[in-house]
């Protein structure tokens, strides 16, 4: 049975939305998500967009595998007309996992195929693609990156998680090296080439992604970063300053140059004696962070992000998405659930605080900047109630395109389903029951790592990964979908 989500209408939810004291807003009237929007010199047909949802089933030399493919041309089929491709490591090292993408010469053929592939099932299903916008994530892990932790500076709630010897457990020295300014310099060339190669192969947009605390979002709150690199805000977006610069001069002008970004980056939870999720210890001021006040790691504090956002408009980056949290220390931030995977805790607060939490933040951003392309995050618990949450803030200012995730894994012709039959299938739902992040984090796969899905609704897919999943884990499973 479900903890949270047991409402059957929308006037259910209003109650809960009343009684919990937040702003979720609802309407049926769904033609403000079907309006195109002007994305820099570029326009896209509707409001919806499919989030960069790794699907960590790469091969090992970074080329897509059979069931990227497979995904991809699901999305392109499903009617989305923003579809933000996953996040691509710009080299090797920068990987989070063994079976992560990454786009160089050796891979380029199979990214190729991926565009064309998604480009072509789009036009079957829903037309024209001519307004459809195709985009790549770049990335660098920072501290999560594979096999080796690459730091952009000590943060003591995060070290004793990441910076570990990986043979017998133990936290490292805290004179583990950062990276240092010369390496971050020489890395805006990698960002180069393979956004180079992205237009080569024909994507419309590129992200330089700021978020979820791998190297630039760790950058942007390193304030205990010594250098060019940290300290102050002009040293803390530096990095991202100088790639955007270099991308924007080598990239064609169509080519939109984007970024997801933490607004809110929170500190770290653990599970509790009775399995809740319970913020770690933290000292004050905060040594470092992003989109939070130093005296209250729970409090949104906007007032850097903004500032950073007018200063990427007039370095020309055109669409931004807005996210938050770290989906390894406390992803009830970023992703608020019903069930945690396996490793995690139960949610500490309800998940309708959660996605109100989202919808808030990004609203102060798009009210700051009312003509920008700006993506909301934070829909998929929402349900079947999803497009009338999605109508209403899209119709009220509060947000330009809504970002989907996890529910697309579920229903990636989600869109697809509201043009044709104006509602979503409900015994397809995605109910945020975890199962995609459970396959994520199991890594006893020969390539060390298994491939996400969604088992519950793509058993063709995922069936037989879930059940060999299943058979690893001693641990209880999530229940059943309904």
């Amino acid at each position: 049975m479900s903890k949270f989500f047991k409402y059957k209408s929308v006037a259910e939810i209003e109650a809960e939305n009343t009684r919990l004291g937040i702003d979720l807003r609802f309407t049926d009237d769904l033609s403000p998500l079907f309006a195109p929007i002007a994305i820099g010199s570029r326009v896209a047909g509707n409001r919806w967009c499919i989030h960069p949802m790794e699907g960590c089933d790469g091969e090992l030399d970074g080329a897509p595998g059979e069931l990227t493919f497979r995904r991809y041309v699901r999305f392109g089929a499903g009617g989305s007309k923003i579809i933000w491709g996953e996040a691509c490591a710009v080299n090797m090292n920068a990987r989070a996992n063994p079976r992560q993408i990454v786009l160089n010469e050796s891979t380029k053929g199979a990214f190729a195929k991926i565009v064309t592939d998604c480009r072509a099932a789009h036009r079957d299903a829903n037309g024209s693609d001519s307004d459809l916008l195709f985009g790549l994530q770049l990335t660098h892990s920072g501290r999560y990156s594979h096999p080796r932790p690459i730091i952009a500076t000590h943060d003591p709630i995060l070290d004793p998680r990441t910076v570990v010897d990986k043979a017998t457990g133990a936290t490292v020295s805290p004179e583990y090296p950062l990276i240092s300014d010369d390496e971050l310099k020489r890395l805006v060339d990698d960002y180069i080439k393979a956004a180079k190669l992205a237009v080569e192969v024909g994507f419309d947009f590129v992200d330089v992604k700021q978020c979820h605390r791998y190297l630039l979002n760790e950058l942007l709150g390193a304030r205990n970063r010594p250098g060019l690199y940290g300290g102050s805000f002009e040293n803390r977006t530096r990095f991202a300053r100088e790639t955007i610069q270099a991308l924007r001069a080598a990239l064609p002008s169509h080519i939109v140059i984007a970024t997801r970004m933490n607004v809110y980056d929170g500190i770290p939870f653990h599970k509790s004696a009775n399995d809740d999720g319970a913020p770690d210890a933290y000292t004050l001021p905060l040594a470092n962070g992003w989109g939070m006040s130093i005296s209250d790691p729970f409090a949104v504090d906007l007032t850097e992000p903004l500032r950073w956002i007018a200063e990427m408009r007039r370095l020309g980056v055109t669409l931004v998405n807005a996210t938050m949290g770290n989906p390894y220390a406390q992803p009830h931030y970023g992703r608020p659930f019903e069930y945690p995977p396996l490793d995690g805790y139960e949610s500490p607060e309800h998940p309708l605080v959660g996605v109100d939490r989202h919808f808030k933040a990004t609203e102060a951003i798009q009210k700051a900047n009312s003509d920008l392309a700006l993506v909301g995050t934070g829909y998929s618990y929402l349900q079947e109630f999803l497009p009338q949450a999605a109508a209403a803030n899209v119709r009220d200012g509060r947000v330009s395109i809504i970002g989907v995730g996890r529910a697309t894994l579920a229903q990636p012709d989600l869109v697809r389903q509201l043009l044709d039959t104006g509602k979503l299938d409900r015994k397809r739902v995605c109910r945020t029951f975890s199962y995609c992040t459970a396959l994520m984090r199991t890594k006893q796969h020969p390539m060390g790592q298994y491939p996400t899905g969604c088992p519950p609704f793509d058993k063709e897919g995922y069936s037989d990964i879930w059940k060999e999943v299943q058979q690893l884990n001693a641990k209880k499973t999530p229940p059943a979908d309904e």
